[in-house]
């Protein structure tokens, strides 16, 4: 298996997890808004966009502009998919850089 492609796995895979973990946050923070206002609201849905955009931008993981937007993603979701994002972001920056030398 190739660089590129364990970093598309991971980014994939984190991804998924970060929409996951963000459509539960939301989810959980519903009920919480009527009492303690919006702020429980911004975390999850942060976390749901980075997680949609690390899953449209894991199949480009060899371009180096995407591998750079996924670094960031991954630090700015957090988490495990943040964490798996972040790997995947740095495997495909990697295999970029490699490629173009």
């Amino acid at each position: 298996m190739s660089i590129s492609r364990l970093g598309y796995t991971l980014a994939l895979i984190g991804g998924i997890l970060m929409v996951v973990f963000g459509i539960l946050a939301v989810a959980q923070s519903t009920f919480r808004a009527a009492f303690y206002g919006w702020g429980f609201f911004n975390g999850g849905i942060i976390t749901l966009l980075a997680g949609i955009i690390a899953v449209i931008g894991a199949s480009r993981v060899r371009e180096l502009v995407w591998a750079i937007i996924l670094i960031v993603i991954g630090l700015l979701g957090g988490g495990l998919g943040g964490l798996l994002v972040l790997i995947g972001g740095i495997l495909g920056l990697v295999a970029s850089v490699s490629r173009q030398n």
